[in-house]
């Protein structure tokens, strides 16, 4: 199976109370989004890929146009309009890998991974958590959590949706991957959480040099 992803980048990054949009914001030589893209390029299973942008994010999407990503820009009404804008936009009736912007330890051979999961689990969404425990451990942010199983987890923001059903059409059975890799718990939400990440990759640059 290979998939479409979508990068969304269109939300106005509020948390970080910075006056740079959060997908531009500089990590180790080059902004948050390009570590994201530079995963999405080594899958084995993603088809193709579309950055997902708004008035939020203007130099953002300048960006993109000018790396020559493909781009879907939506009217910045929230997270859930702004996919269901994007995949009705592109005519997606299948599966659709969307991922945010700030998460930039994802590596493709992970995606890939996640993509196989979604193969085998016979579901229309799979989401990926991780342990609130682990978040809280590395001392990051908890900005984010939904419940499966009877259980609290934080979002990573990585899910695989069946495209007819993020449009309204029919009952979504969900599966779900939990996860405590460092390269999944690394979202990115506040500035300490990107201080606390920058910290970690390079200490993973370090072990294996």
């Amino acid at each position: 199976m290979s998939i479409p992803a979508l990068i969304m980048a269109g939300g106005k990054g509020s948390r970080m109370g910075l006056p740079t949009e959060k997908p531009m914001l500089p990590f180790l030589g080059k902004p948050l989004i390009d570590w994201v893209i530079d995963a999405v390029l080594a899958s084995q299973k993603i088809s193709e890929f579309y950055v997902i942008t708004s008035s939020n994010t203007p130099k953002t999407e300048q960006h993109c146009q000018n790396m020559n990503w493909k781009i879907v820009h939506t009217n910045a009404k929230g997270y859930h309009d702004d996919l269901k804008q994007a995949i009705t936009k592109l005519g997606w009736n299948g599966p659709v890998l969307t991922m945010p912007s700030d998460v930039p330890a994802i590596t493709g051979e992970i995606l890939d991974r996640i993509i196989l999961e979604f193969e085998g689990c016979c579901k229309d969404f799979l989401a990926v958590f991780v342990p609130i425990e682990k978040r809280q451990q590395l001392g990051l942010s908890i900005s984010s959590t939904d419940e499966y199983q009877g259980v609290w987890y934080a979002v990573s923001g990585i899910n695989i949706i069946n495209g007819t059903k993020i449009l309204g059409e029919g009952k979504t059975e969900t599966a779900a991957i939990i996860t405590q890799e460092t390269e999944v718990t690394l979202n990115i939400n506040t500035t300490k959480d990107l201080e606390i990440a920058k910290q970690l990759i390079n200490k993973g640059k370090n072990n294996k040099s």
